[in-house]
Protein backbone atom coordinates (compact mmCIF):
# COMPACT_ATOMS: atom_id res chain seq x y z
CA UNK A 1 0.00 0.00 0.00
CA UNK A 2 2.07 3.24 -0.80
CA UNK A 3 0.51 6.90 0.09
CA UNK A 4 0.78 9.05 -2.87
CA UNK A 5 0.92 13.02 -2.60
CA UNK A 6 -2.60 14.71 -3.31
CA UNK A 7 -1.88 17.49 -5.95
CA UNK A 8 -5.13 19.39 -6.85
CA UNK A 9 -4.96 20.92 -10.39
CA UNK A 10 -6.47 25.13 -10.52
CA UNK A 11 -9.41 23.87 -12.04
CA UNK A 12 -10.69 21.06 -9.86
CA UNK A 13 -9.68 23.37 -6.75
CA UNK A 14 -11.76 26.05 -8.25
CA UNK A 15 -15.04 23.71 -8.61
CA UNK A 16 -14.39 22.52 -5.40
CA UNK A 17 -14.55 25.77 -3.98
CA UNK A 18 -17.69 27.00 -6.22
CA UNK A 19 -19.72 23.89 -5.49
CA UNK A 20 -19.42 24.59 -1.50
CA UNK A 21 -19.98 28.23 -2.13
CA UNK A 22 -23.37 26.91 -4.13
CA UNK A 23 -24.69 25.28 -0.91
CA UNK A 24 -23.76 28.09 1.86
CA UNK A 25 -25.56 30.74 -0.22
CA UNK A 26 -28.39 27.94 -1.63
CA UNK A 27 -28.73 26.47 2.42
CA UNK A 28 -27.70 29.91 4.18
CA UNK A 29 -25.65 27.40 6.34
CA UNK A 30 -21.84 25.93 6.28
CA UNK A 31 -23.43 22.93 7.48
CA UNK A 32 -23.81 21.01 4.36
CA UNK A 33 -20.41 22.17 2.43
CA UNK A 34 -18.78 21.06 5.47
CA UNK A 35 -19.94 17.82 5.39
CA UNK A 36 -19.48 17.61 1.80
CA UNK A 37 -16.22 18.71 1.79
CA UNK A 38 -14.74 16.41 4.37
CA UNK A 39 -16.70 13.43 1.85
CA UNK A 40 -14.21 14.68 -0.72
CA UNK A 41 -11.60 15.02 0.97
CA UNK A 42 -11.78 11.12 2.78
CA UNK A 43 -13.22 9.96 -0.88
CA UNK A 44 -9.84 11.42 -2.21
CA UNK A 45 -7.70 10.27 0.70
CA UNK A 46 -9.02 6.09 -0.04
CA UNK A 47 -8.34 6.92 -3.27
CA UNK A 48 -5.21 7.40 -2.76
CA UNK A 49 -4.67 3.98 -0.85
CA UNK A 50 -6.51 2.07 -3.08
CA UNK A 51 -6.26 4.28 -6.76
CA UNK A 52 -7.94 0.95 -8.55
CA UNK A 53 -11.79 1.71 -6.26
CA UNK A 54 -12.16 4.50 -8.97
CA UNK A 55 -13.98 3.34 -12.40
CA UNK A 56 -11.97 3.51 -15.48
CA UNK A 57 -13.00 6.66 -17.83
CA UNK A 58 -12.18 6.26 -21.92
CA UNK A 59 -9.39 9.58 -20.79
CA UNK A 60 -5.90 6.85 -20.51
CA UNK A 61 -4.99 6.56 -17.17
CA UNK A 62 -7.91 8.57 -15.43
CA UNK A 63 -10.60 7.22 -12.93
CA UNK A 64 -13.49 8.37 -11.43
CA UNK A 65 -15.12 8.10 -8.11
CA UNK A 66 -18.53 9.19 -7.16
CA UNK A 67 -19.53 11.36 -4.54
CA UNK A 68 -23.51 11.86 -4.24
CA UNK A 69 -24.30 13.95 -7.15
CA UNK A 70 -20.49 14.99 -8.03
CA UNK A 71 -18.11 12.95 -9.84
CA UNK A 72 -14.45 13.02 -8.97
CA UNK A 73 -11.93 12.68 -12.19
CA UNK A 74 -8.06 11.65 -10.78
CA UNK A 75 -4.99 10.65 -12.45
CA UNK A 76 -2.74 8.46 -10.49
CA UNK A 77 0.53 7.52 -10.79
CA UNK A 78 3.07 5.56 -7.85
CA UNK A 79 3.59 8.56 -6.18
CA UNK A 80 0.75 11.14 -6.87
CA UNK A 81 -2.81 11.77 -6.78
CA UNK A 82 -3.96 14.44 -9.34
CA UNK A 83 -7.32 15.74 -8.99
CA UNK A 84 -8.54 16.71 -12.04
CA UNK A 85 -12.23 17.87 -12.08
CA UNK A 86 -14.84 17.59 -9.38
CA UNK A 87 -18.29 17.56 -11.83
CA UNK A 88 -21.44 18.07 -10.66
CA UNK A 89 -23.51 14.73 -12.37
CA UNK A 90 -26.63 16.89 -13.23
CA UNK A 91 -24.85 19.15 -15.78
CA UNK A 92 -24.55 18.62 -19.49
CA UNK A 93 -21.97 16.36 -19.80
CA UNK A 94 -20.90 17.83 -23.33
CA UNK A 95 -19.22 20.65 -21.53
CA UNK A 96 -17.25 18.14 -19.47
CA UNK A 97 -12.96 18.77 -19.73
CA UNK A 98 -10.92 16.73 -17.96
CA UNK A 99 -7.34 18.27 -18.76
Amino acid sequence: MVKRKIVWTQKAYEERKEILAYWIERNQSKTYSIKLNKLIKETIQIAALYPDTGRKTTFINVRVKIIRDYFLFYEVNKTTLVVLSIWDGRRNDRTLTIK
